[in-house]
């Protein structure tokens, strides 16, 4: 399976999961094995009373114009971060999780730094604004300040 592609995954369930989080504040969500290619399992996930969660992951774009339609989005960012920074911690983790075979983790990783430009296009064509990790930082600190904390 091609896991860089949408067609991997269920975009219509994600936002209903979403939705059910931002509803309840719980949800099962899906545990992938890359390795095995495939779905194994789901877990329990609870944002534990939080005004806020962070979706986040390659295919978050392309589920953003449903969530805004649902009124379920305060904000949806796409990463502008150094190619090579990503090449690297992208390949370190894989590497360590021991996904593929070294050689096709390289083969890939390169394939993927060469088409991060159109990668970003995409996902700022699809409603998600680029933007660098310290200003998304920013903005939902300034989010949750304006939002009274769960536990106060």
């Amino acid at each position: 399976m091609d896991w860089e592609s949408p067609l991997s995954w269920d975009a219509e369930s994600a936002v209903d999961t979403i939705a059910r989080l931002a509803q309840d504040g719980k949800a099962e969500v899906p545990v992938y094995a890359i390795g095995a290619d495939r779905r194994v399992a789901t877990r329990p996930f609870d944002v534990a009373g939080s005004p806020f969660f962070i979706a986040e992951g390659i295919f978050a774009a392309e589920i953003v114009a449903e969530c805004r339609r649902r009124g379920l989005l305060a904000g949806a960012y796409a990463l502008r971060r150094p190619r090579g920074a990503t090449f690297v911690r992208r390949l370190a983790r894989d590497l360590a999780e021991q996904r593929k075979a070294p050689r096709v983790l390289i083969s890939r990783g390169v394939a993927l730094l060469r088409a991060e430009p159109a990668v970003l296009r995409r996902q700022t064509g699809l409603g998600a604004e680029a933007a660098r990790a310290g200003e998304v930082l920013r903005r939902v600190a300034a989010l949750l300040a304006g939002h009274p904390h769960p536990h106060s």
